[in-house]
């Protein structure tokens, strides 16, 4: 029997982060995998974006924890990536960065190296994540289709979170 996706999407139609249920991580992971990319990172971008999950710099420091060094650089990368030269020597001078910075020229990294990204701490991350928040608009947009790509690893977000992105998806497969 093959996937029904728009039938299991259908579930979540109008569904609220009240109503989630221990079958949305699973259901998450489904949908995942059979819905295009760009859908699926706009039930992410939806959670990221929600007042009824925690603030977005948070949620990437929750999932910064659970990733491999492979996912924590690649996390990293899109986050300064989005930053602007003062946005990032903002941040630098801050400390956050550390010896991350120096490492490419002008003292801002080209690339964050798994090893590199692995020594840094979730409430780092937090950090940064929040001081991209602050400066580039499209970073929540950004870091939802990274994490399109990495979608086991949007599973520990937990089912309140997973059901607003469902929910998302449910509507614009409605549309």
């Amino acid at each position: 029997m093959a996937f029904d996706l728009g039938g299991l999407l259908q579930k979540y139609l109008g569904a609220s982060p009240g109503q989630a249920t221990e079958s949305a991580t699973d259901h998450f992971q489904q949908v995942a995998q059979a819905a295009p990319p760009e859908m699926v990172s706009q039930g992410i971008a939806a959670a990221f974006r929600s007042d009824q999950t925690p603030p977005f710099a948070q949620m990437v420091a929750q999932l910064f924890s659970q990733a491999n060094p492979q996912q924590q650089a690649g996390m990293l990368n899109q986050l300064l990536g989005s930053l602007s030269p003062a946005a990032l020597a903002a941040l630098t001078s801050s400390g956050v960065l550390g010896k991350l910075m120096g490492q490419g020229g002008g003292g801002q990294p080209t690339s964050i190296a798994a090893q590199d990204a692995a020594q840094l701490t979730p409430e780092q991350v937090q950090q940064i994540a929040s001081h991209a928040e602050q400066h580039s608009p499209t970073i929540i947009d950004q870091m939802s289709n990274f994490y399109a790509q990495h979608s086991g690893l949007v599973k520990t977000l937990g089912s309140a979170a997973l059901t607003i992105a469902l929910a998302k998806m449910a509507n614009a497969n409605r549309g």
